[in-house]
């Protein structure tokens, strides 16, 4: 897997040259030099691109994951919860990206949700979000999501353990 995606964005395609103007004679060669030619010949050639981190693709997912109703926080590996002890907030921590050989994405998510929500209508708050943004910010096509429930808290049991956190760092 590789640290970036590069989508090709492909140039206009010339129109069809009309039957009328087929018919009509090739215009005189004004003294044209070869090089300008070649010139013309690689400005056709060249390809634009886009290209996204995947930290911008896991940022939009976080970002959108967290908007979900009884979201409570996402849940990440070792390394983030290290940079929270530290002070630094990671916006991407709990989202893990794929990019497919067709350049779809499939997006994993670590969440920790809030007692007593419905969990499949969560999914389906987090799955429409995402790909809503993904699809509007960035023209990628998710392949899929995966969800996963990592705690279930209270607000307030989820509010003391940030407050706990905080503290440790300070």
């Amino acid at each position: 897997m590789t640290d970036e995606l590069k989508i090709e964005v492909a140039e206009d395609e010339v129109a069809p040259v009309p039957e009328e103007a087929a018919d009509a004679p090739e215009p005189a060669d004004e003294g044209l030099s070869e090089d300008v030619d070649d010139e013309a010949d690689d400005e056709l050639d060249s390809e634009d691109s886009l290209t996204y981190s995947n930290g911008v693709i896991e940022k939009i997912v976080a970002i959108a994951t967290r908007e979900a109703a009884h979201v409570l926080g996402m849940k990440g590996n070792l390394m983030h919860f290290v940079q929270e002890t530290l002070g630094a907030e990671n916006l991407t921590k709990g989202v893990s990206v794929e990019v497919t050989d067709d350049n779809r994405v499939i997006v994993n998510i670590s969440v920790i949700i809030e007692y007593g929500a419905y969990a499949p209508a969560i999914f389906e708050d987090v799955k429409g979000r995402v790909t809503e943004r993904l699809e509007s910010m960035t023209g990628l096509e998710v392949a899929g999501i995966n969800l996963r429930i990592e705690d279930v808290m209270t607000r307030e049991e989820y509010a003391a353990s940030h407050k706990h956190a905080q503290e440790a760092a300070e």
